[in-house]
C-alpha cells in the first residue's frame, strides 16, 4: 500500500470516529428535548420514505400488475407480526420477491 492511500485511510476512520462519538462529546451532560424527539419520529419516517422509494418504480397498469411487491410487502409484514425479527422479515421479503420476480413473474 503506497504512502498516500494510507493516509487517505487513516483520515477517513479519524472522520468516521469523530462523527460517530462527536453526539456523545455535545450532548453529554442532557440530551435536548428536540433530539429525543427526531429519535423518536425520524425511525418511522425513514421506513416510510423506504417503502416508497422501493415502490416508486412498480407499474401497476400492466401484468404483473404489481403483484410481485404487493406478495412480497405483505410477507415482510406478516413476518414481522409473526417473528418479531427485523432481520428475518427483510430476507424472508427479500428472498420471495426475487423468487417471484425471477421464476413467477419473469
Amino acid at each position: 500500500m503506497n504512502t498516500h492511500a494510507a493516509i487517505l485511510v487513516i483520515v477517513m476512520a479519524a472522520v468516521t470516529i469523530l462523527l460517530r462519538f462527536l453526539p456523545f462529546l455535545v450532548f453529554r451532560k442532557q440530551t435536548p428535548a428536540y433530539i429525543s424527539y427526531l429519535g423518536e419520529v425520524l425511525p418511522a419516517a425513514i421506513i416510510g420514505l423506504l417503502v416508497i422509494y422501493c415502490l416508486k418504480d412498480t407499474v401497476i397498469t400492466r401484468a404483473p400488475f404489481g403483484a410481485p411487491e404487493l406478495i412480497a410487502g405483505l410477507s415482510v409484514v406478516g413476518l414481522q407480526v409473526w417473528k418479531r425479527n427485523s432481520l428475518l422479515s427483510i430476507l424472508g421479503g427479500t428472498v420471495i420477491y426475487m423468487i417471484l420476480i425471477q421464476a413467477v413473474f419473469p
